[in-house]
């Protein structure tokens, strides 16, 4: 492969590196819920379920040019990091499209790379048949959830609910409900296992990606690796700021109006916005949501039909997943 290559395949191993690997965690673990695996089994499986890592690195580099994000886990986002290379190499034309187009490149080879090691990760032909119709709806769902994000952005689907679809269709999906229904395809389980599966992922998922919002508006930096401010600054449509808007009078709504969506607000303004989030109820409401998910979530994997082994590490995961500060 020619060596200007170099850069682009350092940065799709660099997406799939860190993180918290959650999506391979719920796909093994609900793999192993029904089985006991031999040691080659075992790995095979460890090997498919890895290839969720490059999906999310595809769509984190996505979405981050999508945001116009400057960070990305205590590191320039992709299209910042290729911007910065346009400039440093001293090459000609705009570096804002060069460092974009590389980063959508860079998030399309990552997801040719999952297809790549889900189809080599060694289980059977029957395996992957039967993970394939799985894995095909959970790339269809990231992908139209990652629009209608935009569309919430540009003023469609208003208010909780619609900050409610997005996070379903944008996070919980792919996050926990499709990992473990790979799982059970893996393992060639039934549909009550799977309908198990769903009662558990539907309000995980939703508490995930909820707790991902307050992460990025309350969240230590030092910890997260991205500013607390950029989600402000980007104009993120989240339920935290769908309830401060629907609690808030006039004053609070021209707040919102000015800050959010503003790359420029300084210090005092974010901080305003945060005030107003706490001052709403927006903020313990959603914690509250969070909370009230969780316990759902918990209940329905302490009723699934799997095995004790795997029932702890699932109700672990839960708990992980919505208690996290990264």
């Amino acid at each position: 492969m020619d060596p200007s290559l170099v850069p682009v395949l350092e940065e799709v191993a660099a997406v799939a590196e860190g993180g918290k690997r959650l999506r391979p965690a719920f796909a093994y673990w609900g793999w192993r819920a029904v089985t006991t695996a031999a040691p080659e089994d075992d790995a095979a499986v460890l090997r498919a379920v890895a290839a969720l890592e490059f999906v999310h690195g595809s769509a984190l580099v996505h979405d981050d040019v999508m945001d116009a994000a400057r960070t990305r886990r205590g590191r320039p986002a992709t299209h910042i990091g290729f911007g910065d290379r346009h400039t440093a190499l001293g090459l000609s034309g705009s570096t804002e499209l060069f460092g974009t187009g590389a980063a959508i490149l860079v998030g399309d080879l990552a997801l040719v790379w999952s297809d790549e090691l889900l189809r080599r990760s060694g289980i059977s032909a029957e395996a992957l048949a039967r993970a394939r119709p799985v894995w095909d709806t959970m790339r269809t769902e990231v992908t139209a959830g990652q629009y209608l994000d935009l569309l919430r952005a540009a003023g469609g689907l208003p208010g909780p609910e619609g900050a409610l679809k997005v996070a379903r269709y944008k996070s919980a999906g792919y996050t926990v409900q499709r990992p473990l229904h790979l799982g059970a395809a893996l393992a060639d389980a039934g549909p009550e296992l799977v309908e198990a599966y769903t009662e558990i992922a539907l309000p995980l998922g939703e508490a995930f990606q909820l707790r991902d919002d307050v992460l990025g508006v309350f969240g230590d930096p030092a910890v997260t690796g991205k500013s607390v401010d950029e989600d402000l600054m980007e104009g993120k449509q989240t339920l935290l700021v769908a309830l401060a808007e629907e609690a808030t009078d006039d004053a609070g709504r021209a707040l919102l109006g000015r800050v959010l969506g503003d790359p420029t607000a300084d210090a005092a303004a974010l901080d305003a916005v945060r005030d107003l989030m706490r001052s709403t109820g927006a903020l313990q409401r959603v914690e509250d949501r969070i909370t009230t998910q969780t316990a759902t979530a918990r209940e329905a994997i302490a009723e699934a039909p799997v095995l004790d082994d795997a029932r702890a590490a699932l109700d672990a995961l839960a708990v992980a997943a919505t208690t996290r500060t990264t």
